[in-house]
């Protein structure tokens, strides 16, 4: 990929898939400017990129404010539009923050940058939310959009103004419509951002893992390395074949099967099974899998890390890093020893 010298620019760069994207592009030699001004419960953590604090530019703006950085936008020659809140069930709770921070914050963004970078490439990281409840599996990218939460239809509105504007010849657009992903630098403090961030916190610190229902419900987890792969795959593409793509998982397992990979990996942690509580059943899609043969056939993506592999590698990087993913936990422990 030719991203060496290359200007880019990563809105939530400073959050779990955005640092990884930023940490990754640097490496391959791009240009890296951040925006991110730290919406709390949305995962912003300044140490997410402490291996290229120096090399990156920080601006600490929300998107909605693009007017006050349109110079660097109009300089950017790729745009990675990661700033948003992923949370579903703080979307039920706080419509109003969620329609302000996933749509009325993007069509500002976006309304700047087709001022001032007229067709420049964007992508954007949307969410097989959108689908609901799946009505076959696997899901293809003309599947039914029937969102069954608030989130799934602000991330949709965001989703159009991205596609419009690229039908309208204003934009490079492409969206990636991702499944849960994990791994290193997820923000495990923060709650109700996903069962894979439960999990994993409570991997780290030796609790044992609980599964809702019956665990039988399909994920097919991605790992944030590949999902990073295919934003820069996206973002390099000389001329993009499609507009949108379902970005998902090696392989769709049961959530009961997952927790006890987890546990296993976590050194033998104990796997209790829980009912949904009402709030949680009212925005629970059942299975999930995704078909991501279009992005492999036009792009040459494809997953490459095993749940397995991947647990080990999250768990292994917030062992080490502890205390900047769980300040208290680590505190209670040094404090015991």
């Amino acid at each position: 990929m030719s991203y060496r010298r290359k200007k880019v620019l990563i809105t939530g760069g400073l959050g779990f898939i955005g640092s990884n994207l930023a940490i990754r592009a640097a490496a391959l030699g791009a240009d890296v400017t951040i925006v991110d001004c730290s919406v709390e419960g949305c995962g912003a953590n300044p140490h997410n990129i402490a291996p290229i604090r120096d090399a990156a530019r920080v601006l600490a703006l929300d998107i909605g404010q693009a007017a006050y950085f349109a110079d660097l936008i109009a300089e950017s020659e790729v745009i990675f539009n990661l700033a948003g809140e992923i949370s579903h069930l703080h979307s039920m709770r706080f419509p109003e923050r969620d329609l302000e921070i996933n749509t009325l914050a993007q069509l500002r963004f976006l309304n700047v940058v087709r001022e001032a970078a007229p067709g420049v490439r964007i992508v954007y990281a949307g969410t097989r939310q959108i689908y609901g409840v799946p009505e076959y599996l696997p899901v293809d990218e003309l599947h039914p959009v029937n969102p069954v939460d608030f989130n799934g239809v602000h991330k949709y509105a965001a989703t159009m103004y991205h596609l419009m504007l690229a039908r309208m010849g204003c934009l490079d657009a492409a969206v990636l419509r991702l499944t849960n992903v994990y791994g290193p630098r997820m923000a495990l403090h923060i709650t109700s951002q996903g069962f894979l961030s439960t999990y994993l916190r409570r991997m780290v610190l030796g609790e044992g893992i609980e599964v809702f229902g019956d665990g039988s419900q399909l994920r097919d987890a991605l790992f944030v390395d590949d999902a990073v792969e295919a934003f820069l795959l996206a973002g390099d593409c000389p001329r993009l074949p499609s507009n949108t793509y379902n970005v998902g998982g090696p392989a769709a397992l049961p959530i009961a099967e997952i927790a006890q990979l987890a546990a296993e990996t976590g050194g033998g942690l104990p796997v209790t099974f829980r009912p949904f509580s009402p709030e949680l059943k009212q925005i629970d899609i059942g299975s999930y899998a995704t078909n991501w043969s279009r992005i492999e056939r036009e792009l040459g993506w494809r997953p490459a890390v095993t749940m397995r592999d991947g647990l080990a590698r999250s768990l292994e990087f917030y062992q080490r890093e502890r205390v900047h993913y769980l300040p208290a936990a680590a505190s209670r422990l040094a404090t015991a020893s």
